[in-house]
């Protein structure tokens, strides 16, 4: 389904957007969601965003890089990255940056839309979408059960962590995953510039014990 979002002047928008759109069903944004855009369903509306920066993805590429050379090496699920439909709830659907599927979900994880649960879902968080991600993101992820979810904010410089009821702000030194065993980073990795080499990081992940 082609969709232009424009200003008041029919002009295209060319900075961060999320626009919202009711009257829809599951069945139809399943139908007509495209596949290169990133579409998201909740309760009867669409929530289309804008493209996202080089910023953002060369921040998701390098987590995703991260966490699936991890995931690899340990030979402990897999790896998935948006826009993969993610169905969080029964009339919510997200398609997360990156989120790690477990070993004992790993057999559902197939088809749109994905009905398994994440053991860590991370989105990389923009001044368009931090009320969203921070608010009812993660309250929905909380409510589906979902035991880890980050928030990477680079204009704050700092990763929100959610484990359950649990929200901690992260600045500083290792971010340890609590539901990917062993699994740590350097938060100040992802603020650097440019950002470091995802292949060294990745051995001192592997080299190093989490603590």
């Amino acid at each position: 389904m082609p969709v232009m979002v424009v200003d008041e002047r029919k002009e295209p928008i060319t900075g961060p957007y999320v626009v919202r759109m009711g009257g829809w069903t599951l069945e139809r944004y399943l139908r007509e969601a495209p596949e290169d855009q990133i579409w998201e369903f909740v309760r009867g509306e669409i929530i289309m965003h804008s493209p996202a920066t080089a910023e953002h993805q060369d921040t998701v590429i390098f987590l995703t890089r991260l966490l699936a050379g991890y995931c690899e090496a340990k030979g402990w699920g897999k790896v998935l990255t948006g826009p993969a439909a993610l169905q969080v709830l029964p009339e919510v659907v997200r398609e997360p940056d990156v989120f790690v599927v477990p070993p004992e979900e790993m057999e559902r994880a197939r088809g749109v839309p994905l009905t398994v649960r994440p053991a860590l879902v991370v989105e990389v968080t923009s001044p368009a979408t931090r009320g969203m991600d921070l608010g009812e993101k993660a309250a929905e992820y909380r409510e589906a059960g979902i035991p880890e979810y980050w928030v990477v904010d680079r204009e704050r410089q700092e990763v929100v962590a959610q484990w359950g009821t649990e929200v901690t702000r992260v600045r500083e030194g290792r971010l340890i995953s609590r539901a990917v065993p062993g699994f740590w980073l350097a938060v100040e990795w992802l603020f650097q510039e440019p950002l470091p080499p995802a292949s060294a990081c990745l051995q001192r992940i592997l080299s190093e014990k989490a603590l």
